[in-house]
C-alpha cells in the first residue's frame, strides 16, 4: 500500500513509486514508436495509404472508457471489501481477547509466564496465529515456520498436514471453548458470546477467501484488453492526417490512460498480493499481534511497521 502525501505541480510527472507506468512501459513505448513511424510515413504502408478518420475512434473511445471505468470500479470494490474485512478481523480479535480475559474464570491471575498452558493465553495467541495464517493463505506463502512459536507442539506438527490452516486453528478454538465449559469456567450464555466473535472472524476470513478465489470474469477482462490494444495501436492512422507531427504525443497520452487503467484494474482486482498498491497485510497482522500481546501483558519488542520508500507491506 502506497502511503504518501499528494504531490503537486511538476512533481506529479516524476513519481514512479506506486505508479503503473513500470508495468506498461514496454507496450507504451511500442505504441509511441508505431505512432512515430506512422507520422514519418504519413500512414503509407508499401505505398498503400491506410485511410482512417477520427470518427470510429470517437465512437469506440467513449464506450471503451466507460467499460474500463466500470471494471476499475468493480476492482476497487473488491479492494475496499478486502480492507473492510480485515478491519472486521481486527475488531473481532480485540473483542475476542477481551472476552477471554474477562469472562473465562481461572484459579489464578493471568501471567505471561504461564504461557500457552493457560487456556486464556493459548486462545488469544492462537488468534494471532490465525491472522498470520490467513495472510499466508491469501498470498499463497508458507506459514508453518512463522506459526511455530505461537502454537503448542501438537498443533504446530498438525498444521503441515492441513490444507486450510486458519480453519484448523478455529476448530482448535472451538475445542478450547468446549473445554472451558466442561471445566465450569464458562457458562453457556457467555460461551455463546465468545463463539459469536469466533464466528465473525471465520466469516470475515471466508469472505477474503471468496475474493481471492473469484476474480472478475476472464472473458470480460479479455475483451477490454483486446479493445484497448486495438484502439491504441490503430489510433495513429486516424490522427496523422489531422494533427500531423503531434500524433505520437497525443497517442502517448491516450495510450497511457487506457493501458494504465487496464493495468490498474488488474493490480487492485487481487488486493491480497505483494504489489505496492495491494493491502498492507503485514502491517495489519503486526498491529493485531501487538494489540493482543499487550492485552495478555506479554513483554515484547514489536513495533508497528512503517512505510519503506512510501510502501507499506
Amino acid at each position: 500500500m502506497i502511503l504518501r502525501s499528494r504531490p503537486s505541480g511538476f512533481r506529479l510527472f516524476f513519481i514512479f513509486r506506486g505508479s503503473v507506468l513500470s508495468q506498461i512501459t514496454g507496450v507504451l513505448l511500442v505504441n509511441i514508436a508505431l505512432a512515430t513511424l506512422v507520422t514519418w510515413t504519413h500512414g503509407d504502408i508499401y505505398n498503400h495509404k491506410i485511410t482512417l478518420t477520427a470518427i470510429p475512434f470517437t465512437l469506440i473511445g467513449l464506450p471503451l472508457a466507460i467499460f474500463l471505468g466500470f471494471r476499475n470500479t468493480a476492482a476497487y470494490d473488491r479492494y475496499c471489501e478486502g480492507r473492510k474485512l480485515w478491519g472486521e478481523i481486527v475488531l473481532q480479535n480485540r473483542n475476542f481477547a477481551r472476552q477471554c480475559l474477562t469472562l473465562v474464570e481461572h484459579a489464578g491471575p493471568l501471567t505471561p509466564e504461564a504461557g500457552l498452558g493457560d487456556v486464556r493465553v493459548r486462545m488469544i495467541v492462537r488468534t494471532i496465529a490465525f491472522s498470520h495464517a490467513l495472510r499466508h493463505l491469501l498470498r499463497d506463502t508458507d506459514a508453518v515456520s512463522e506459526l511455530k512459536p505461537l502454537l503448542v507442539p501438537q498443533e504446530w506438527q498438525k498444521i503441515s498436514t492441513v490444507s486450510n490452516i486458519p480453519d484448523y486453528l478455529m476448530h482448535q478454538m472451538g475445542r478450547d471453548l468446549r473445554l472451558c465449559m466442561d471445566e465450569k469456567r464458562l457458562d453457556g450464555c457467555l460461551a455463546a458470546a465468545i463463539d459469536m466473535s469466533m464466528s465473525s472472524i471465520t466469516a470475515a476470513a471466508a469472505a477474503c477467501e471468496r475474493i481471492k478465489s473469484t476474480p472478475i470474469p476472464f472473458s470480460y477482462t479479455l475483451m477490454l484488453h483486446r479493445t484497448a490494444y486495438l484502439y491504441c495501436f490503430l489510433l495513429p492512422f486516424g490522427l496523422v492526417d489531422t494533427i500531423g507531427f503531434m500524433t505520437p504525443f497525443v497517442v502517448g497520452i491516450v495510450a497511457y490512460t487506457f493501458f494504465g487503467l487496464d493495468a490498474l484494474g488488474d493490480e487492485i482486482e487481487e488486493p491480497f498480493g505483494h504489489s505496492p498498491n495491494d493491502l498492507a497485510l503485514d502491517a495489519i497482522c503486526r498491529g493485531i499481534e501487538i494489540n493482543l500481546r499487550d492485552a495478555i501483558g506479554d513483554k515484547h519488542d514489536l513495533k508497528p511497521l512503517l512505510p519503506v520508500n512510501y510502501c507499506l507491506m
